[in-house]
């Protein structure tokens, strides 16, 4: 007989494409794993996965069963919640992905208040700076700041994003204030390596400018960015979210070149085509009155 439990770890298994972090992720020893995944090949009598040293791989039967096990799981999810809402509720697990300096500063702080409300969320929150597959990683979710580069999702905006260049007023006295985008080019520069290249964009008219200065830094995490600009590094183009206190404190000073920066947004995105949980739905809508409109952390 085909246990949920059994298709459940199935599926964490060919998504993560690992038993270890499948066991992670379903808070299991490795051996459990994969006894789970024995019996469940014995009761369908089929191998559902090639096993070597190196990676796990689907055979044609798992990729066929794979597709049709995390329908049945979505189903179940959805019928739970479901059920919990027509009670008043809300119930079971909820996988989010955000990036690290924004989870750590604003996102978990407004997460606190909303699983005080519903305990029966089984919330687990995965800060990471690299771009997530949401799909195939297995998360319902994931919160970001900028552009939508996937376009197999669907995002709920959460906040509006402003982002301002900045830099040490000793690093301003040493190289001057650049007061227009042709000074920025002659300028060193601190850049968040997961947008690539041609992360400083501002918007004249209906245009956008992409500048290129000198790199004195590329890094994939916020803080360091802020912390880089504060030690006299270069400028950094970064969100209010994250710069906001030390320009208040006068740790940095803003950069006003003329033209603004291409307005961005916090959002939280989910797979395309997938019907979203009423769980992802109310963390969305708690999220958005936490972070208030204008944001609370604009200068």
């Amino acid at each position: 007989m085909l246990k949920l439990d059994g298709i459940a770890t199935f599926v964490a298994v060919a998504e993560s494409g690992s038993i270890s972090e499948a066991a992670r992720r379903l808070h299991l020893s490795k051996s459990v794993v994969s006894e789970r995944l024995a019996d469940l090949e014995q009761v369908l009598g089929a191998q559902l996965l090639h096993r070597t040293t190196r990676k796990l791989s689907l055979t044609e039967d798992g990729a066929a069963f794979l597709e049709k096990s995390a329908r049945i799981l979505r189903e179940v999810d959805e019928a739970q919640s479901e059920m919990a809402q027509r009670r008043g509720s809300l119930v079971g697990p909820l996988r989010i992905s955000a990036p690290v300096t924004f989870g750590r500063m604003h996102l978990a702080p407004a997460l606190m208040p909303f699983l005080r409300a519903h305990p029966g969320i089984e919330l687990t929150l995965e800060l990471d700076d690299r771009r997530v597959d949401v799909a195939s990683e297995g998360y319902d979710g994931v919160v970001r700041h900028g552009a939508l580069a996937d376009s197999r999702l669907v995002a709920w905006t959460l906040a509006r994003s402003r982002r301002q260049l900045v830099a040490a007023p000793d690093y301003l006295a040493r190289h001057g204030m650049p007061e227009s985008i042709a000074d920025l080019r002659r300028h060193r520069g601190i850049f968040y390596t997961n947008r690539g290249v041609a992360d400083w964009q501002f918007q004249q008219g209906a245009e956008l400018l992409a500048v290129r200065a000198a790199h004195a830094l590329r890094v994939n995490n916020g803080d360091v960015m802020r912390d880089a600009a504060e030690a006299g590094l270069g400028i950094a183009l970064l969100p209010s979210f994250i710069a906001g206190a030390a320009i208040r404190s006068g740790a940095l000073a803003v950069v006003d070149v003329g033209l603004p920066a291409v307005e961005e947004f916090i959002y939280v995105a989910h797979p395309e085509g997938r019907r979203p949980s009423a769980k992802l739905r109310a963390m969305a809508d708690a999220l958005k009155v936490a972070f208030g409109d204008p944001p609370y952390w604009e200068v």
